[in-house]
């Protein structure tokens, strides 16, 4: 089998298996509109790929999805260098996100926390202070990566969708269609409110 085979299999095979997620898909989205038509802010963090997603996502609420609306509030944690390398350098760097979420995040925001492996420390953090700040969280997690690695994400945010795969990119790509649920799920709710 030739790679794009073997991707398409993978994929499709992955994409079959998800059904089961439905429910918490559609009460993360519900969690995410509330959070924004009540005037609050979405905060997103990754690393890597899954940083590349939460901006994406960001990007998605402050421009727009499918429909014109009014820009929403979204706030990328992963996108300031500047910031990123002063508190890097002068702070521990597993607080790298949490020092953000508590300088911005307020009660009734919402944090979405990526992960590919659930095994991201600074994620953890970071979904740690939210709740300690009064945010709700939402944990967008896979199983990729060594499986004997602790995985701290797991269990600690309000709601978690994992992807029942280990490989990165399969991971990756379902993570962005969850993203793209969540903001047809915001345009149909949204679109039109104070265009």
């Amino acid at each position: 089998m030739n790679t794009w085979d073997r991707n398409l299999t993978e994929s499709s095979d992955l994409l079959a298996s998800l059904r089961p997620l439905t429910d918490i898909i559609r009460r993360t989205g519900e969690t995410i509109v509330e959070a924004l038509r009540t005037g609050h802010t979405i905060l997103a963090c990754g690393n890597g790929g899954s940083a590349s997603q939460a901006s994406h996502l960001c990007a998605e609420l402050v421009g727009r999805y499918r429909r014109p609306r009014r820009p929403l509030n979204a706030v990328c944690l992963c996108s300031d260098g500047p910031l990123l390398t002063c508190l890097v350098n002068d702070f521990d760097p597993r607080d790298l996100f949490a020092r953000q979420v508590r300088g911005l995040g307020r009660p009734g925001d919402c944090l979405i926390g990526l992960s590919t492996s659930g095994a991201s420390e600074n994620v953890a953090r970071a979904i740690q202070a939210a709740r300690e700040g009064g945010l709700k969280t939402i944990a967008l997690l896979g199983r990729g990566g060594d499986p004997a690695v602790n995985r701290p994400i797991f269990g600690l945010a309000d709601h978690e969708i994992v992807i029942p795969h280990s490989t990165t990119a399969r991971i990756q790509e379902t993570h962005l269609l969850v993203i793209h649920t969540w903001c047809d799920m915001i345009d149909a709710a949204l679109v039109g409110i104070e265009n």
